[in-house]
């Protein structure tokens, strides 16, 4: 698969700078390029593109409007900001940003954003995960119970046990979370050394404060008040996970 990459930057040694980059990278090829949020917009409409490389400081409409403008396209192209300033990423998150690269930007890591995008698109292509027939059997007090992943919000390790939790209840089950983990990557996301969530269900990531772990983040999901913690290990995966919908 070869990306068609929009570039927009108000900055011509900018886009100078990402079009070489770009030539260095199997997998994308420059369509084209834009000065504004304008431009970009203009472009969009005449012709698809897979990914747009975007500042965001930029004169008129800013690269996060331009972000937010995108989601209205009947077929939005991924966006990777590609920016100076640190100091906008979990914004950039929060409008579902595939990636978010610092200037000045390493063939390396533009590599790997462009890896980020070809999974987000694979997994929105791909026919959705069948979990109809998939359920945790759990024994608990005599009464054995099939209870489906797809109605599982998370697993969580607590003593010799895991919790189980859906929207209705928790349960009980008898087993291993790094097993789990390994047998059902594609539907849980590990968040902390005892939590693995539904891909799913992840709703959104903001700051909070936790006893054991200080200041930090916790992830939201859907049909559930509590928030969960996420390690410092596993921030960047959860990010990731979230800004490409699971």
């Amino acid at each position: 698969m070869t990306l068609r990459v929009l570039i927009v930057d108000d900055e011509s040694l900018a886009r100078s700078r990402l079009r070489t980059l770009l030539g260095d990278c199997a997998s994308a090829e420059v369509g084209a390029e834009a000065a504004t949020a304008d431009e970009a917009l203009a472009l969009l409409r005449q012709q698809p593109f897979d990914l747009v490389l975007l500042d965001i400081h930029m004169p008129g409409a800013d690269g996060m409007q331009l972000a937010q403008s995108l989601k209205a396209l009947p077929q939005p192209p991924a966006v990777v900001f590609v920016t100076a300033h640190a100091d906008h990423a979990v914004q950039a998150f929060e409008l579902e940003a595939v990636d978010y690269l610092t200037k000045p930007v390493r063939l390396e890591r533009l590599q790997a954003a462009l890896q980020k995008v070809e999974r987000s698109a694979q997994l929105r292509t791909a026919p959705e995960h069948d979990l109809t027939e998939e359920a945790l059997v759990i024994h608990d007090r005599g009464r054995t119970e099939r209870v489906p992943l797809s109605e599982v919000l998370y697993l969580k390790a607590e003593l010799k046990y895991i919790t189980v939790r859906t929207a209705a209840r928790s349960y009980i089950f008898d087993g291993s979370l790094s097993e789990l983990e390994a047998r059902h990557a594609g539907v849980f996301v590990r968040i902390h050394r005892n939590a693995l969530v539904a891909r799913r269900a992840m709703r959104a990531l903001e700051k909070s404060f936790d006893a054991e772990d200080g200041e930090g983040w916790a992830v939201r999901l859907q049909g559930l008040e509590e928030a969960l913690m996420v390690s410092r290990r596993q921030l960047a995966t959860v990010r990731e996970a979230i800004a490409i919908g699971g």
